[in-house]
C-alpha cells in the first residue's frame, strides 16, 4: 500500500510545461495547473489556428502549429498528452524523443505492449513518464489509502465501484469512434479498473462482460476480479446509463463509502460493522484536481526521481495488461492493433 501524502502547496512555477493538443480534457488540465501556480508556457495542435486560440484563452507565451513544433520548444521541461488514447503511445515517444519528460493521459496506451514499449523509451532515456490518472493523487483518495493500511476496516475482502454517464450517441463523436479507441472501458472503465488495483493489487483471475453500440464500441463494460490474498473487486462503467458513481471498501470490521462522484475531490465515510459512522474526510479542492498529479510530476523532478510511488510506469503497464485480458474476453478490438 502506498504511503499517504500530505496535499500539495501551489507550485513555485519552476517546472516549464506544454501541452499537446487542445480538447477538453486539456483545457480542464491547463486551467486547473494555472490557478495553481504552475507554469504553462505553450500548447501545440494539428492547426495552428487551434493553438493560438488555445494559447489566448490562457495567455500562454507560446502557440505550435504542429506537435512536433511543441515537443521541439527548447523552453519546455514537460509535455502533457492529452491526445485519444490511440495516439497516446506515438505522441509520448515523440515528446521523449526530444528529450522532455512525460505526463500523459489515461488510459495511458491502447495495449500492454505499447505501455512496456514507452515506458523502456523512457528509461532509456533516463526521463519521466506518468499515467495521468488524477484521481489516485487526489486527498481523499490518499485518506482511503490511509484508512486501508491501518486496518481500520479489518481484512480488506472487496472493492466495488462504478462509472456510469449518459453520454452522446452522436456516431461521429470520439467517444463512439472505434478509430480514436472510442467506448466506456478506455475512457470510463480505467478508473474503477485502476482504483481497484491501487487497493488490492493486479487481479489473478479477470472475467467481464460488455454490450455494444452499432458502431462497434463498447457501451458497457461489467468486471469481476479475483486478486492475490483473494479479495474480489467489481466494476461497471458504461456510457449510456447515468449510474451513482460511487464506490466501497469492504472490510471484515467496517467499511469505507465514497460518495458521488467518487473518483473526483468526495466525502469519504468510515463506518464500522455495526453502521456507525466513525469518521468523514472531506477536504475542498479548488478546480477540478488535476493540479495534484501535476505537482507530483514537479516533485519527482526536483528530487531527481522519475517514478511515483502512488502509480509507477510499471503499474501502468500491468494496469494495461488487465485492460488487454478484458477486452480479450469480450471481443473488443481496435482497428489500430
Amino acid at each position: 500500500m502506498n504511503e499517504p501524502r500530505e496535499p500539495q502547496p501551489l507550485s513555485e512555477g519552476k517546472l516549464r510545461w506544454g501541452v499537446l493538443a487542445t480538447g477538453g480534457i486539456a483545457r480542464t488540465f491547463t486551467q486547473d495547473l494555472l490557478l495553481h501556480g504552475h507554469c504553462v508556457e505553450a500548447v501545440g495542435s494539428r492547426s495552428r489556428a487551434a493553438a493560438e486560440h488555445f494559447a489566448e484563452s490562457f495567455a500562454l507565451p507560446r502557440a505550435h502549429g504542429s506537435y512536433e513544433e511543441l515537443v521541439g520548444d527548447p523552453d519546455l521541461d514537460v509535455i502533457y498528452v492529452a491526445t485519444p488514447h490511440n495516439f497516446h503511445a506515438a505522441h509520448a515517444a515523440l515528446a521523449l524523443g526530444e528529450g522532455k519528460h512525460v505526463l500523459v493521459e489515461k488510459a495511458f496506451t491502447l495495449t500492454a505492449a505499447q505501455a512496456s514499449e514507452t515506458t523502456a523509451l523512457a528509461k532509456k532515456n533516463g526521463l519521466l513518464v506518468m499515467e495521468a490518472m488524477w484521481t489516485r493523487f487526489l486527498p481523499h483518495m490518499e485518506h482511503v489509502r490511509s484508512i486501508v493500511r491501518s486496518g481500520r476496516v479489518g481484512r480488506v475482502r472487496s472493492v466495488h465501484a462504478d462509472h456510469t454517464q449518459r453520454l452522446t450517441d452522436d456516431e461521429n463523436h470520439r467517444i463512439n469512434n472505434p478509430h480514436l479507441a472510442g467506448g466506456a472501458l478506455l475512457d470510463l472503465g480505467i478508473y474503477p479498473i485502476s482504483f481497484a488495483c491501487d487497493l488490492l493489487g493486479q487481479p489473478v483471475d479477470v472475467q467481464a462482460h460488455a454490450t455494444f453500440k452499432a458502431t462497434g464500441v463498447d457501451a458497457s463494460v461489467a468486471t469481476i476480479f479475483r486478486h492475490q490474498n483473494g479479495e474480489v473487486s467489481t466494476t461497471y462503467s458504461s456510457s449510456e446509463t447515468r449510474g451513482p458513481n460511487t464506490a466501497t471498501v469492504l472490510g471484515t470490521e467496517g467499511r469505507v463509502e465514497i460518495a458521488a462522484t467518487w473518483y473526483a475531490p468526495a466525502k469519504v465515510t468510515l463506518l464500522d460493522q455495526h453502521d456507525n459512522v466513525v469518521e468523514e474526510f472531506h477536504q475542498p479542492v479548488t478546480g477540478r484536481g488535476m493540479q495534484y498529479q501535476a505537482a507530483e510530476v514537479e516533485r519527482l523532478l526536483g528530487e531527481g526521481k522519475t517514478a511515483s510511488p502512488l502509480l509507477t510506469p510499471e503499474e501502468s503497464v500491468r494496469i494495461m495488461a488487465t485492460m488487454d485480458r478484458i477486452r480479450s474476453t469480450i471481443g473488443l478490438r481496435y482497428p489500430d492493433e
